[in-house]
């Protein structure tokens, strides 16, 4: 009954106890839910009383009024149940399960293809390692193949042309000393001399020396003749190092004394 009232009226007019809002709709829902469990309850007895009488068309004799009777019986049926649950409903439920069965399928089917890709990229990736390790290998396997091959060729060089070992020796020295290849040409292969001024570096002292119109020349050792030695003004380049570092520190020292006793200090 409160539920029939019309909203705004009040007690004095209905005589009965409002609700809250919150009461009123909790209230509301549970009539609803009521009122669609008995036509439930109502379209199963129809079901049920349909089931019943077809089974009974079933029991007696095949005549056209037991096929007409039990034409209606499984129309009614057909009704009911339509009626029950709603017939668009199934048919929209249907429709809504076969197209996710599609959907899973495409999804399968796109995961299979995607799974088959990997597989083909994976492939081809282990075939272009495998390909450029074999050319790797290859390329080393010809570049131990010809240092072997000119090992062989300098070790008979130095068999054949005992000097050439030296002249590799010089070129060296000539090269870190400062001389440029036409310098070195015209040293080891003209067995010429140069005559040059600048700087020459000293290996041995980490220092670099004038010259000025020095004379260089690329001669045997004399006590060795399997040696060579590059001399400047006829004198043995390593000789004329060590003589230009002594001068050198002898100059220094003196250029400490002279400035010590500027300062009246003694040594």
């Amino acid at each position: 009954d409160i539920l029939l009232m019309e909203r705004g009226q009040a007690k004095a007019v209905t005589g009965k106890e409002h609700l809250e809002r919150n009461d009123f709709i909790i209230e509301k829902q549970k009539a609803e839910l009521q009122r669609i469990e008995e036509t439930k309850r109502h379209k199963e007895q129809q079901v049920s009383l349909a089931e019943q009488e077809l089974k009974q068309v079933k029991a007696e004799i095949r005549t056209d009024k037991l096929k007409k009777t039990a034409t209606n019986a499984a129309t009614a049926i057909a009704s009911g149940v339509g009626s029950l649950f709603g017939s668009g409903k199934l048919k929209e439920l249907e429709h809504h399960i076969e197209q996710l069965h599609q959907e899973i399928t495409k999804r399968d089917k796109a995961t299979d293809e995607l799974k088959i890709q990997i597989q083909q990229i994976q492939e081809q990736h282990s075939r272009q390692i495998r390909n450029l390790q074999r050319i790797h290998n290859q390329e080393l396997e010809a570049k131990d193949k010809e240092i072997s091959r000119l090992s062989t060729l300098l070790e008979k060089a130095h068999k054949w042309f005992p000097m050439f070992k030296e002249m590799l020796r010089m070129e060296k020295l000539c090269a870190v000393i400062g001389f440029t290849k036409d310098m070195i040409e015209n040293l080891l292969t003209k067995k010429e001399s140069i005559q040059c001024s600048g700087k020459i570096y000293s290996e041995e002292h980490r220092w670099k020396f004038d010259i000025k119109n020095d004379i260089f020349r690329v001669e045997k050792h004399p006590m060795d003749s399997g040696k060579l030695m590059l001399t400047i003004n006829r004198q043995p380049i390593v000789q004329w190092f060590k003589e230009q570092w002594e001068k050198l520190q002898q100059n220094l020292r003196n250029s400490v004394q002279r400035e010590q006793k500027s300062r009246g200090f003694r040594i």
